[in-house]
């Protein structure tokens, strides 16, 4: 766009009222994010401002109106197929504008809207010959790949259009009867260097006399000898016809056609309310990662009389919503540990879920491409089925229960849940919402009672901590109260008489409980601290406590500086801490233990040599009767260095008379090991293999431990993955003497080890509650399958062979009391080098092309708008290809659709 355009200059004048309308929306809700208008003429107004910068060319490239809140509110649903004419006139500049023309028009294309595109000379050709005869949806990655045909495309023969017009007309008029497309607006582009013809015989066989079916021509080049018959089809077709003769001309052109089809929605003067589906917000969210949109929108139009006819848009009006402001309606701890709520939109796709991943990578601004169109049936994967998508897509309310599989640290741990759903629509949105209860956790809730005075003395206390994302206190529908930190709010809403905020009352309450009750171990910690004798080493460096209420208690046993893992427990930490849809990792992997039992790992974040630590942690409940539910879990972490040294200690010592051990993990015709229960090694002689997968190290004997059922692995599907793409691109056998008796002294002595620092007793404290290739590669998205693994509960202790060409190799394992560790002992004498590994690499689901075309064609549920506008008798359809166009100073148009949008 030309700044110095007067059409230009005057809508950014006579829109300048906006501002004041912005900043009084914004004073009376601080929670609007951005507040904005984009004019159909191409300029861009939003509250607050920011400095827009340009790209390595010099050129602000964005462009409000190819934008989905903007298509999706200037115009109705629609079926277009894309006419492309490839004959040998064709060739060389023309071909590379119409290919940016098609491109162009796929831009404004959204989720709501189906497709597909004919290159025709003497032969009609589908560019994707999968899809011959239909239409696909408009999704991101339906777009991509018609894209990347494009290039496919070469010019020669003639071209006979006729016969791609009707090939186009039958399409939509089948899509149209079967109802598998939008049901709403058609429209042929036909993209051509020409037209010898009106082809007047094939619009009144397929288009007359209803015309429901828009035709709008772009003729490619400078010549206009064709423009009459062209023009004269887009006039007889209720189009608009256009001359496109540079790349530079393009992307205006194109967007001309949307005005045309939003003139009934304009004529009626239905102020329809569009929300789009989530999206990420690159302007924010500098330090904070991704920052998940949906935006509310409605048209903007001309309503003087004297011009209804026309239809004249002026713009769209719309403002952004946070997701994350839909998370704290939530109540988290309601829903249990494992509980988290969802929503989708009317096509299946996420709005918010906690699977959701639109970054390339944790912490970087990329997007992945298609990450606005990820499916619900991509993360609940389990419902092969689809039964909760489709109920959810037609907006009805109910239940659905299935067995789930979740991966937690970093997708290298799995839980097997049975989970409950439930689910209803949001009315007045096109967006369903559901909550998913883990049987187990989130159907009882522990509810007791302390005095006030007491709850906000403990609750104030610099050891204690709230769920940053949980909303105890709403404070940012004032100003006033913005500043206030979720424990000033809750002082002030418990002790005045009209607090002008709201607040979770219930939470509150037994947030006060949890204050008070975990209030001793405060003290207990401190004593341990000031006993040289119980950590004197420095081995263990926070003792660390969670309430099913979002309140933590944290020890620092050593100063900030000297802690081996600075992130743990901070918001860099994002699985460590209570977020808006988790509990930690270190809460939720202790709550699927048995009651009693630590569990210990190592996190994946954690950083190279010399910065590993060890986590410990396990779950408490009530010591009666009742249903208890989990009410906190607690936990230490130490140093992996201080752990190691542990366990070497106890393996050495054994219970003999003369106190001489007959073997130990000292012999060298051993290897010991020891891993938790996903089978990762947490102790090894070579610290090298510290948090490597146990069947990498040790393949053979991993291979039988699965054969024995010692472990199980489990298959899982990342449907959001990335792969990599290349571009351009025998001595004599001796077993151990009787394993169960020689070697099971190591593991029973190996208590000793958990013994000798009492994990137990820094809880066990007086309180109410106890218990490679050179080549340059890149990232592309990919469907991958991947296993997990996960020790068997029952089995305690096993031992096996293994044939290493004749060569028998053996090996004991134990599960080590009160833990998620085993002990892994395995005799050294045998050569097992050609063993396979056991990885838990992913492996790229390959699609043939008979899958791929099945991929394509397959439509899910869907619930179309309720909207639709594709055609009004009022409609002035003589303005179909003048390039002039009228401004209206109409500032009094605009503001009461905004602030219809800010109040809706």
């Amino acid at each position: 766009m030309y700044n110095k355009d007067p059409d230009i200059v005057n809508g950014v004048y006579w829109s300048e009222a906006l501002n004041k309308v912005f900043v009084d929306n914004f004073r009376r809700d601080p929670t609007l994010i951005w507040q904005y208008f984009g004019s159909a003429k191409g300029f861009f107004r939003q509250y607050p401002g920011v400095k827009w910068y340009p790209d390595e060319h010099g050129v602000i490239a964005f462009d409000c109106r190819n934008r989905k809140w903007y298509i999706q509110a200037a115009t109705s649903p629609k079926d277009v197929v894309i006419l492309v004419d490839v004959s040998g006139s064709m060739k060389g500049l023309r071909l590379t504008i119409a290919r940016q023309t098609v491109a162009s028009i796929l831009d404004t294309l959204g989720d709501d809207d189906f497709f597909n595109i004919i290159a025709y000379n003497q032969e009609i050709h589908y560019v994707e010959p999968c899809l011959n005869g239909t239409l696909v949806q408009a999704d991101s990655t339906n777009k991509d790949h018609f894209k990347e045909h494009l290039d496919k495309l070469f010019a020669k023969g003639i071209g006979l259009l006729g016969n791609a017009l009707s090939e186009a007309f039958t399409i939509l008029n089948e899509i149209n009867q079967t109802g598998r497309g939008s049901s709403c607006s058609q429209a042929i582009m036909l993209i051509t260097d020409g037209a010898t013809e009106m082809y007047d015989d094939v619009f009144a066989k397929y288009n007359w006399p209803e015309r429901k079916v828009r035709i709008f021509p772009y003729l490619i080049g400078r010549e206009s000898a064709f423009a009459d018959n062209l023009k004269w089809m887009a006039c007889a077709n209720k189009g608009y016809f256009s001359q496109i003769s540079t790349l530079a001309d393009v992307q205006e052109n194109v967007m001309r056609y949307l005005h045309v089809m939003s003139r009934p929605k304009v004529i009626d003067h239905e102020h329809d309310t569009v929300w789009t589906e989530a999206y990420v917000d690159s302007a924010l969210g500098e330090n904070k990662g991704p920052n998940p949109m949906t935006t509310v929108a409605m048209p903007v139009f001309s309503t003087k009389n004297e011009t209804k006819n026309q239809g004249i848009l002026l713009g769209v009006a719309g403002t952004d919503i946070p997701i994350q402001e839909l998370m704290k309606v939530i109540p988290k701890h309601k829903l249990g540990i494992h509980g988290y709520a969802f929503a989708i939109t009317s096509n299946g796709y996420l709005l918010l879920h906690p699977d959701l991943r639109p970054l390339y990578q944790e912490g970087q601004k990329r997007k992945k491409p298609s990450y606005s169109s990820v499916d619900l049936s991509e993360v609940e994967w389990e419902d092969t089925e689809d039964v909760l998508r489709t109920a959810m897509v037609n907006r009805k309310t109910g239940t659905f229960s299935m067995e789930v599989k979740r991966t937690v640290d970093k997708g290298k741990r799995v839980l097997t849940m049975h989970n409950d759903y439930y689910y209803t629509d949001i009315k007045g949105t096109p967006f369903s919402v559901g909550v998913a209860l883990s049987r187990g956790h989130g159907k009882y809730f522990f509810k007791g009672n302390v005095s006030l005075e007491a709850g906000l003395h403990d609750l104030e206390q610099p050891d204690v901590a709230l769920a940053d994302e949980w909303t105890y206190c709403t404070t940012e529908e004032h100003h006033e109260h913005r500043h206030l930190t979720q424990v000033q709010a809750i002082k002030i809403y418990m002790t005045s008489r009209k607090p002008h905020f709201k607040c979770d009352r219930e939470l509150i309450q037994q947030v006060l409980f949890d204050a008070v009750v975990t209030a001793p171990v405060e003290a207990y910690w401190t004593g341990l601290a000031l006993n040289k004798s119980e950590n004197s080493d420095k081995g263990v460096e926070i003792a660390f406590l969670g309430t099913r209420t979002g309140l933590s208690r944290t020890n620092l046993f050593v100063v900030p500086e000297q802690l081996t893992n600075r992130d743990f427990l901070t918001a860099e930490d994002k699985e460590g801490v209570f977020n808006a849809d988790h509990f930690p990792l270190w809460y939720k992997r202790a709550a699927e233990q048995v009651p009693g039992t630590f569990v210990y790992s190592i996190p994946f974040s954690s950083g190279g040599e010399n910065k590993s630590v060890v986590l410990a942690s396990t779950a408490i409940q009530l010591l009666d009767d009742r249903k208890s539910p989990i009410v906190a879990a607690v936990g230490i972490q130490m140093k992996l260095e201080f752990f190691q040294r542990k366990f070497w200690t106890a393996s050495r010592q054994c219970n003999a008379l003369d106190g001489k051990c007959t073997i130990s993990c000292d012999n060298e015709d051993i290897k010991c090991y020891l891993i938790d229960n996903n089978g990762f090694i947490l102790v090894s002689e070579d610290t090298s293999q510290t948090n490597l997968f146990f069947g990498k190290v040790e393949g053979a004997v991993m291979n039988k431990l699965l054969l024995m059922g010692s472990f199980k692995k489990i298959n899982l599907y990342d449907y959001q993955a990335l792969c990599k793409e290349y571009a351009g691109s025998s001595d004599s056998a001796r077993t151990l003497l009787d394993p169960f008796t020689t070697v099971k002294w190591l593991l029973t002595e190996l208590v000793i080890f958990l013994l000798e620092f009492n994990l137990y007793s820094w809880w066990n404290c007086d309180s109410t509650v106890k218990a490679q290739r050179s080549q340059r590669t890149m990232m592309v998205p990919c469907d991958t399958e991947y296993p997990a693994f996960v020790s068997e509960r029952t089995i305690k202790e096993t031992t096996g062979n293994i044939d290493c060409n004749g060569c028998i190799r053996t090996f004991v394992i134990q599960q080590i009391p009160s833990s998620n560790l085993f002990m892994v002992v395995v005799e050294n004498k045998c050569d097992c080098g050609s063993a396979l590994p056991v990885t838990m690499e992913p492996i790229e689901i390959i699609y043939n092309e008979s899958l791929k075309c099945d991929r394509l064609k397959f439509q899910k549920d869907r619930r179309r708008p309720q909207s639709c506008h594709p055609f009004h008798p009022e409609e002035n359809a003589v303005e179909c290809g003048s390039a002039n166009a009228l401004s209206f100073p109409l500032v009094a148009i605009l503001i009461p659709a905004l602030s219809l949008v800010i109040s809706r």
